[in-house]
C-alpha cells in the first residue's frame, strides 16, 4: 500500500485529469475505491482513476512517488455512496467496473477490472493501510487496484496504449454510476490550490453566515 495523493489534491466528476509532460507512456487505472473512517471501518465507496505513469514507473520502484502523484493525477466520483441496508461491502465483491477511452482522433478503447478478481480481499487491504503501524485521524479512501493493463495499439504497431491529449476517460459501473474526465497537461490543467488551510477558512466563513442569519431571524 502506498499513498496515491494528499488530502483533498483528487479531482472529481466532470474535471481534467492530468499527465505531466515527462511522461509519454501512460494509462488509466479503473478502480473500486473504500471509503474508511479513522478506526478502519468501511462505510462506502466510490470509483477513482488512478492515473499512471508507465514509462516512470518502470524505470524503478524508487520513482512510484513520481509515477503516481502529480496534479489532477487522482480521480474520484461521481459521488461516495454510503452503505444501507441494500448496499454493503459484499455487494462489491462482485462489482464490474467499465472502462471507455474516446480520443479526438476517433480512437476508442474498452476494459474491465472484476473486483471478484483481485488477489487481496477488502479486509486484507484495509488492515495493511491502517493499524499500529499507521493512523489516519480524518479517515481515507482506500484504491484496491486493478487488472486491467491495456495492451491495445495506438500511435505505433507493438507500442501499446498511451494517452493524448483530450481523451475522455469514463470509468462506470453498476452501483456506483459514471465518473467521466478529460485528459490534459498536467502542468496546465488548474492548479492543486483549496487544502485544508482554505477548507477551514471556509468552514469558518460559512458558520459566521449562519450565525448572522440566525440574527437576524431572531430579531
Amino acid at each position: 500500500v502506498f499513498t496515491k495523493a494528499p488530502v483533498l489534491s483528487s479531482v472529481g466528476l466532470g474535471a481534467g485529469i492530468g499527465i505531466p509532460a515527462f511522461s509519454s507512456w501512460n494509462n488509466p487505472e479503473p478502480e473500486l475505491v473504500l471509503i474508511a473512517t479513522s478506526d478502519g471501518t468501511v462505510v462506502g465507496a466510490t470509483l477513482g482513476n488512478d492515473v499512471n505513469l508507465r514509462d516512470v514507473e518502470g524505470r524503478s520502484a524508487l520513482l512510484l512517488g513520481k509515477a503516481k502523484d502529480n496534479n489532477a493525477s487522482s480521480a474520484l466520483g461521481p459521488l461516495i455512496r454510503l452503505f444501507d441496508d441494500g448496499f454493503t461491502l459484499e455487494t462489491l465483491r462482485h462489482e464490474e467496473i467499465l472502462l471507455r477511452v474516446e480520443g479526438q482522433d476517433g480512437y476508442s478503447l474498452e476494459g474491465r477490472n472484476s473486483v471478484s478478481r483481485i488477489s487481496r480481499p477488502f479486509e486484507e487491504l484495509v488492515a495493511a493501510t491502517i493499524g499500529k503501524h499507521h493512523q489516519y485521524p480524518d479517515g481515507f479512501a482506500l484504491f484496491t487496484g486493478t487488472l486491467f493493463a491495456p495492451t491495445q495499439d495506438r500511435d505505433h504497431p507493438g507500442q501499446g496504449f498511451t494517452h493524448h491529449m483530450g481523451d475522455t476517460v469514463t470509468i462506470r459501473s453498476r452501483h456506483l454510476g459514471a465518473l467521466v474526465n478529460v485528459v490534459g497537461a498536467a502542468e496546465e490543467l488548474p492548479e492543486w490550490s483549496f487544502g485544508l488551510r482554505r477548507l477551514f477558512g471556509y468552514l469558518h466563513d460559512q458558520r459566521e453566515v449562519l450565525e448572522s442569519s440566525r440574527k437576524e431571524y431572531a430579531s
